[in-house]
C-alpha cells in the first residue's frame, strides 16, 4: 500500500483543498506516512501571495527532497498554477498539477498516459509532469465529505465560496483561483448537517471573496441571506466566518452575527494601508474613513468581537510619511490582531508593472514595525478580556500536559489537563499563558 504526506501553505480556503486532497488518497487505499521520509509521495499545497510563501514552498520541497530522495514530490495549489516550470526546475519534484486540475490528482499521479493535458518540462534527466490549463472558466467546488475533514481539524473548514472577481493592483488570486463561484444554499446547508452529524462544534465557513457568496447564482442569494437558515435549518453550536470586506460589513451584517450566540463575535476585514492615496493605488474599493466606520458599528454593537485586519507593508510609491499615517490609523482603532504582509511584486499585476518601488530593507522595517503593533494590539485585547466568562472550544493536544481552546472572540487559551477535543468549556478568562485550571 502506498503512503502519502500532505502539507499545506495558506489561507482557510487552501486548508479545505487539501482536507478534499487528503480524503481522495485515502478513498483510493492510500495510507497516511508519519513523516515525510516514510511517505512515498509528499504532495505540497501551495500559496503565493507574496514572494515569502513561494520562498516557503521551494525550501518545504528541498527538504523534503534531502530527507527521502525517493519520494515522488507532486506541487499543486496557487504557486503550482501561476508558475509551473519554476517548481518544476527543483530538484525531487515528480508533479506540478495546478489548481485547474487539482480535484483530478490521485488519478493524475497513478496515470501513465497524459499527453493531452500535460507538459512535459526535463530537469536534467529526471522528466516533470506539469499539468496546468488556465482558470478562465469557473470550476465547480469540490467540498470534502464530513468524515475526511473532521479528521484533520476540531474546527472544519467549508469552503462556501472561491475566486474572485476583483482586481486589487496587488493581488494574483483572481489569475490562479478564476472568477467568482458560490456552493448553492440547499448545498451549503446539507455540507453543515452532514458535519453536524459527524460531530462538528463549530464550522468556519470560507471563501476568497466570502462577501460576494452568492452573487453570479440564479435566483441571487447572499451571505446575509444564507446565515439564518443555517442557524434556523441546521444545529450547529457555532458558526464563523474567515476574512470579509469592510465594504461587505453594513449595520445589519453587524446586526445579525450580533442576534445570536452561535454566530462568533470575530470579524476579519482586510485593511492593507491606512492611507487613501495608497488605498486608491491599490484599487481597493472604500477609503479609511469607510474602514474606521465599519469598525465603530462592530464595536458599539459586538464590544467584544474580535477584530483583525491584514495589513501590507511596502506598497509602491508608499512614503515613510504614509508608512506612520498607516501606523497611527491602526493605532486608533480597537483591533484585536494584525496580519502583515511585507509587499512583493507578483507577475500579471498591475502592481507588479509599477516603477516607484520601496527598497527591501525599508519594506521589511515597516513590516517589522506594523507586527510590533500588532503584538500591543493583540496584548490590549487580550487584557481586556481578563476576568470575562468565555465558553471555549477545546482543541487538539498533540500530547502537551495542557489542552488547547478557542473562544467564540478568537481567544486562545491553555486549560490545564488533558482534555478531549472538541468539547465545550466554561472558563474565567486570564491573559498570561498560565494553563488555566477548570473543572469537568
Amino acid at each position: 500500500m502506498s503512503t502519502f504526506m500532505i502539507h499545506n501553505f495558506g489561507c482557510r480556503a487552501t486548508q479545505a483543498d487539501a482536507a478534499s486532497i487528503r480524503q481522495s488518497f485515502l478513498a483510493r487505499g492510500y495510507s497516511l506516512a508519519e513523516t515525510d521520509s516514510a511517505a512515498d509521495l509528499v504532495l505540497l499545497n501551495t500559496c503565493t501571495v507574496t514572494a515569502a510563501a513561494d520562498a516557503e514552498a521551494r525550501d518545504a520541497i528541498r527538504r523534503i527532497h534531502r530527507q527521502n530522495p525517493g519520494a515522488r514530490i507532486v506541487v499543486t495549489g496557487c504557486y503550482a498554477q501561476r508558475a509551473p516550470e519554476e517548481l518544476a526546475a527543483i530538484d525531487g519534484v515528480a508533479w506540478v498539477i495546478g489548481n485547474s486540475h487539482q480535484t483530478e490528482i490521485p488519478s493524475l499521479v497513478e496515470s501513465e498516459s497524459l499527453v493531452s493535458i500535460a507538459g512535459l518540462a526535463q530537469h536534467g534527466s529526471v522528466p516533470v509532469q506539469i499539468v496546468r490549463e488556465e482558470m478562465r472558466v469557473a470550476r465547480d467546488l469540490e467540498v470534502v465529505p464530513p468524515g475526511g475533514i473532521l479528521g484533520e481539524r476540531t474546527r472544519p473548514t467549508l469552503k462556501i465560496q472561491d475566486g474572485c472577481n476583483h482586481r486589487c493592483a496587488y493581488c494574483v488570486i483572481p489569475f490562479v483561483r478564476g472568477g467568482s463561484r458560490s456552493l448553492s444554499p440547499d448545498r451549503v446547508l446539507f455540507e453543515v448537517r452532514r458535519l453536524v452529524d459527524f460531530g462538528a462544534q463549530e464550522i468556519v465557513l470560507s471563501g476568497i471573496d466570502l462577501g460576494s457568496y452568492g452573487h453570479e447564482l440564479s435566483p441571487r442569494t447572499t451571505l446575509y441571506d444564507l446565515i439564518p437558515r443555517i442557524l434556523d435549518e441546521s444545529s450547529i453550536e457555532r458558526l464563523r466566518l474567515s476574512s470579509i470586506e469592510p465594504m461587505d460589513v453594513t449595520q445589519d451584517f453587524v446586526d445579525l452575527v450580533a442576534s445570536s450566540d452561535r454566530i462568533a463575535p470575530h470579524f476579519h476585514m482586510p485593511l492593507q494601508s491606512g492611507s487613501d492615496r495608497i488605498l486608491h493605488s491599490m484599487h481597493r474599493w472604500y477609503r479609511t474613513a469607510h474602514y474606521a466606520r465599519r469598525v465603530e458599528i462592530i464595536h458599539e454593537r459586538l464590544p467584544h468581537a474580535a477584530i483583525g485586519a491584514d495589513v501590507i507593508a511596502g506598497f509602491p510609491g508608499e512614503t515613510e510619511e504614509e508608512h506612520r499615517v498607516t501606523m497611527n490609523f491602526i493605532e486608533g482603532l480597537p483591533l484585536a490582531y494584525l496580519h502583515v504582509f511585507a509587499f512583493s511584486a507578483r507577475e500579471g499585476t498591475e502592481a507588479g508593472k509599477l516603477t516607484e518601488t520601496v527598497d527591501d530593507s525599508v519594506i521589511h522595517r515597516r513590516a517589522r514595525e506594523l507586527r510590533v503593533l500588532g503584538e500591543a494590539k493583540a496584548n490590549a485585547f487580550r487584557a481586556s478580556q481578563k476576568g470575562r466568562t468565555l465558553r471555549v472550544l477545546t482543541l487538539e493536544r498533540r500530547n502537551r500536559d495542557w489542552t488547547p481552546a478557542i473562544s467564540g472572540n478568537f481567544l486562545k487559551v491553555r486549560l490545564a489537563g488533558r482534555w478531549p477535543r472538541n468539547r465545550w468549556m466554561d472558563i474565567i478568562f486570564d491573559e498570561s499563558d498560565t494553563p488555566l485550571r477548570v473543572e469537568a
